[in-house]
């Protein structure tokens, strides 16, 4: 581990203690909490072998998250794969947002996804809301197959529907059903230009179908917004995450379809991270 350690500290990565943790623990197939308690035990060599080649993963910059093929969000585990992007800290704010709009837990919700990734959002509400059913929307069929088996390790498969399909396409919202009384999407909203300069995590191995905004970042936006109107019960809301800068945008893009604004989520950062909106 000390090794390891020093390895991913010469290629200028941060947290190398925890990484190497991590990588050492995946190499041996040892929880952390294995590893400290058998720590002073001889690795085999087939362990060393196999530490060896995931920090030569690590050190070309792919993401800790797809080496160990998990992730966590909101407490919950999540597989991931490079068909989807990371789950991050800041899209939790999505949920904690949800919860506070919406306090009965109990209601039958009907809940829409459109960009399901891995599937973090829609599955995390589908466990805090128990009654609750839900349809995700999803362009890639690898994406969309890491959000099935997501569904089914939490145990809400049975209340999912997830579906493979674009917002680029024309009339690509008719199927899905609805009314639905809850609206959220991570989309992408990176500007197209701007992807080859992000840290190499993302802009290397992240999916660029789920990066590339457009020339401006907002493309998906103004799918999502002209089609809310249908896709909403009256009183309905609309959570969308939103890049830096970006709130004032997107309220426009949605008050311009008779959609009400309503005062955005901040994340830990203090950034306007979530869009908040009302049929």
């Amino acid at each position: 581990m000390r090794d390891a350690a020093t390895a991913l500290a010469a290629a200028g990565l941060d947290n190398v203690r925890l990484e190497a943790r991590l990588l050492l623990g995946r190499a041996a197939g040892l929880s952390v909490e294995r590893l400290i308690a058998n720590g002073n035990e001889p690795a085999p060599p087939a362990v060393a072998v196999a530490l060896r080649e995931l920090m030569a993963r690590r050190i070309r910059r792919e993401p800790m998250a797809y080496i160990l093929g998990e992730r966590e969000f909101w407490g919950l585990p999540f597989k991931v794969s490079p068909a989807v992007l990371v789950p991050r800290p800041d899209s939790e704010t999505m949920i904690e947002a949800a919860l506070a709009l919406m306090p009965d837990r109990s209601r039958p919700w009907r809940i829409l996804d459109l960009g399901l990734g891995s599937g973090c959002l829609l599955l995390t509400l589908l466990r805090e809301f128990p009654a609750a059913h839900g349809v995700g929307l999803e362009a890639s069929a690898p994406a969309l197959a890491v959000a099935q088996a997501n569904a089914a390790a939490l145990g809400v498969d049975g209340r999912a529907r997830l579906l493979l399909g674009d917002w680029r396409e024309p009339a690509w919202h008719e199927h899905l059903g609805g009314p639905f009384d809850l609206l959220v999407s991570n989309p992408p909203y990176i500007e197209a230009a701007a992807i080859d300069g992000l840290m190499p995590e993302v802009s290397r191995f992240e999916p660029r179908l789920a990066l590339d905004g457009g020339p401006d970042g907002l493309a998906a936006y103004r799918a999502i917004a002209a089609a809310s109107g249908d896709l909403l019960s009256p009183g309905g809301r609309i959570l969308v995450e939103a890049g830096v800068n970006q709130a004032s945008e997107i309220y426009e893009l949605f008050q311009s379809r008779g959609i009400v604004a309503e005062a955005p989520w901040k994340d830990l950062g203090g950034i306007d991270r979530v869009v908040s909106l009302r049929h």
